[in-house]
């Protein structure tokens, strides 16, 4: 098990994350700073000056998953995971790999008034001037850097934050005392469970089948998933010995509510190129037909895997689609408007 103690930078979770441990029997602090602070040595410059944060990388949000789970693996028992995890599809692609790999999550969330906070980033004490050159220097940018990440902390508050994240309130609580609320609450089990559904990782090439679904506008059905980065369209996977039109009806089912009463048109098949860490595959897509006024407005969202959904004009599925996906709806479109199946590779018609 992990418990995620996420909160404002300077909200406390480092100081109640160490006295934690103590608390919690056979329990290991993961601090992923630590791959953040590696990362400045591995890769090169420029890349680095690509992003302001490291949690922009890829490979860092990669790193913390497959590191978190080999510590696991090697000494067991619970990881303590202080970091602080201010936008949703971050917090979803982390926690959904730790739940492809069957890792259950408490997400707790340290919840200071904002004057509390505030008035403790000013009294961060400085590095020592003999270890850390420029200290004083330093020390600003720090204390800059937590007082410009306050506003993101509040809106993600407002928003989604709090969904399914235990909240402690330590404005008037000292560290230890904030680790034994946490302790009682993973005892009590209200520690914020979090249940992002996840299907494991794929070990080599994967066949998924995706459906679209138009309402009586024209307009094609995306669903927004927890579980990873991006819109997509309703489907998944195929399931071994499961042939791939009735794969694409039963995740339209298990995903909207939506049970095609045919087996869907097939659009495109795209063969997908293996980018490591993925490894690619075959990418089909259906033509689930047009759903009338009363079937587009029973659509649901069931359980935990989808976030949000809607209907989306071809120009609109630009914003939110990534671009291999946008441009896998773009030629099944195409291939709906000329009555004939294409076939791709890498996005692109062959043949």
């Amino acid at each position: 098990m992990i418990i995620w103690i996420n909160g404002a930078f300077g909200a406390g979770k480092s100081a109640a994350a160490h006295d934690l441990v103590e608390l919690i029997p056979n329990s290991t602090l993961f601090d992923p700073e630590v791959i953040g602070r590696g990362l400045r040595h591995l890769l090169p410059q420029k890349h680095l000056d690509e992003v302001s944060d490291f949690q922009d990388l890829a490979i860092w949000r990669r790193l913390v998953v497959d590191t978190a789970a080999a510590l696991l693996h090697e000494v067991g028992g619970v990881l303590v995971v202080p970091m602080t995890l201010l936008r949703q599809e971050y917090r979803d692609e982390i926690f959904g790999g730790l739940a492809a790999r069957r890792i259950a999550v408490r997400h707790v969330l340290l919840t200071p008034a904002e004057t509390i906070l505030r008035a403790r980033i000013a009294d961060r004490p400085a590095p020592d001037p003999e270890s850390v050159p420029d200290a004083g220097d330093v020390e600003e940018r720090v204390r800059q850097w937590a007082y410009d990440h306050i506003e993101p902390y509040r809106a993600a508050l407002a928003d989604w934050l709090t969904g399914d994240a235990h909240p402690v309130d330590t404005s008037a609580l000292s560290p230890y005392e904030t680790a034994e609320r946490i302790a009682e609450a993973v005892r009590s089990g209200d520690g914020g469970l979090c249940d992002i559904v996840q299907t494991p990782e794929p070990t080599a090439e994967t066949l998924a089948s995706g459906v679209l679904l138009f309402d009586e506008q024209e307009r094609v059905l995306l669903v927004d998933p927890t579980y990873k980065a991006g819109w997509e369209f309703p489907g998944g996977v195929v399931e071994s010995g499961e042939a791939p039109a009735a794969a694409g009806v039963r995740e339209v089912a298990e995903e909207t509510g939506i049970r095609l009463d045919r087996v869907p048109s097939l659009l495109l098949i795209d063969w997908e190129a293996p980018q490591p860490p993925g490894y690619g595959g075959m990418r089909l897509l259906f033509d689930g037909g047009r759903l009338d006024s009363a079937a587009a407005e029973r659509v649901l969202l069931p359980g935990p895997e989808l976030r949000d959904c809607r209907f989306v004009t071809e120009q609109e599925a630009a914003s939110l689609l990534p671009p291999v996906r946008y441009e896998r709806l773009r030629w099944a479109l195409r291939a709906k408007r000329q009555g004939r199946p294409l076939y791709l590779e890498a996005g692109m018609p062959v043949g």
